[in-house]
């Protein structure tokens, strides 16, 4: 008996009958039904490893049919199949998501023999546009004293992802992303914290660590006196620091007074900085967001508008506040290759930010081919996993000099 074994879900017998065919090929044993009580039958009995399941069927469909399996927690790996389009398929594969289903993908009827095939031996990734739509916020009891005392004890950490030219892969620059080193529970990612300390006050002080930290590392580094980077003048010359703001921060002038002396006492030229915005932190105070980041640009800092795509005023955002930047949201770029909405989505982004002189950064970069994309269209820079993932600072230095060799 064969330890994969993929149950088929389907009204039309001829689709059940190659999909069946196919799978016996590539190795499994396959039990085939149109009716959903025989397929909850043999859900029980069979435990199959994979599911084929066809969203469109009379008296149950395949939603149904998927909300049910989640109540069952079936941790079988399902492809979903159907006729009715990308959109509704794509549409479907989130809400199983949305349910902790296993999806394997999702299948466009008329599909070819080798896509089944590869389905079920894996070898297509898990599919990146099927992640959950909104990931919820990790529950925390965390308290401001909490914060107050991670403050206090400097528990707040950097990391830094590289950014790198699309057209020729040469470094640009990196991205400074803080994490809270909790002495009990270990690096903490930003909506841990964040959330509780925009609403408790907290989020400037922490901003003034971040960037104590990131100056104080990336000064010696655009200097080139950083002995373990090993990167050539040119590179030193070029790279730049992208560092996150809140929406309560911009309203702290000191702040970024404090940013500027800093630059002078570190020798870095203001535009060697972007401060990402979100699309919604911009909106907050519009007028006070306009007058400040418009003194911020008059200086040199760079604005970068982060996650564009994803908010409901993208547009007005552009047109009245002075960015210099824009990054395509990464739930486009990750699910540009196997999306073509997705991709359309991309180029429209990358296009629009080049008709308004903008420099356009794509992050959540997972592969070759997305990279390949990514320059095909002429975006500037990519960030994400292919390049490398957040490292801190002695993990940096190996890496450029992995690249480097």
């Amino acid at each position: 008996m064969s330890d994969r074994r993929l149950l088929i879900l389907d009204d039309d017998p001829m689709t059940g009958a190659t999909i069946q065919r196919i799978a016996e090929f590539a190795g499994l044993e396959v039990h085939f039904t149109d009716t959903p009580s025989r397929f909850f039958d043999l859900l029980h009995e069979w435990q199959p490893t994979h599911i084929a399941l066809d969203l469109v069927m009379p008296g149950m469909d395949g939603l149904q049919v998927m909300s049910e399996l989640a109540q069952l927690a079936c941790r079988a790996k399902i492809i979903i199949t159907s006729g009715v389009g990308s959109r509704v398929l794509d549409a479907a594969g989130r809400s199983a998501v949305e349910h902790g289903l296993d999806i394997a993908g999702v299948l466009a009827k008329p599909f070819s023999p080798s896509q089944l095939r590869d389905m079920l031996r894996g070898q297509i990734a898990a599919v990146p546009h099927l992640s959950p739509l909104s990931p919820p916020v990790p529950p925390s009891d965390f308290t401001a004293a909490d914060l107050q005392q991670a403050l206090d004890r400097r528990e707040f950490v950097l990391v830094y992802q590289p950014k790198v030219l699309c057209a020729t892969g040469e470094l640009a620059g990196f991205e400074a992303l803080v994490r809270w080193a909790h002495p009990c529970y270990g690096l903490l990612p930003p909506l841990r914290f964040i959330p509780l300390a925009e609403s408790c006050g907290l989020i400037d002080p922490i901003t003034d660590q971040v960037i104590d930290q990131a100056m104080a590392w990336f000064g010696p580094l655009c200097a080139g006196a950083a002995a373990e980077a090993k990167l050539s003048a040119a590179t030193c010359d070029r790279i730049m620091l992208s560092v996150n703001i809140s929406a309560r921060t911009l309203g702290n002038e000191t702040l970024f007074e404090r940013v500027q002396k800093q630059c002078q006492a570190w020798q870095v030229a203001p535009a060697r900085l972007i401060f990402e915005l979100t699309e919604t932190s911009a909106m907050d105070d519009p007028v006070a967001s306009l007058d400040l980041l418009t003194r911020l640009r008059m200086i040199g800092f760079h604005l970068s508008i982060d996650d564009f795509g994803t908010g409901f005023s993208s547009m007005l955002q552009l047109v009245r506040l002075p960015f210099s930047e824009i990054k395509v949201d990464k739930s486009f770029v990750m699910t540009a290759m196997t999306s073509s909405e997705s991709r359309t989505v991309v180029k429209f982004i990358v296009d629009l930010g080049h008709s308004l002189g903008l420099r356009c950064t794509a992050e959540g970069v997972e592969d070759r081919d997305t990279l390949a994309f990514l320059t095909d269209i002429g975006c500037d820079l990519a960030q994400g996993y292919h390049i490398a993932r957040p490292m801190a600072e002695a993990e940096i230095w190996d890496w450029i000099a992995q690249c480097a060799d």
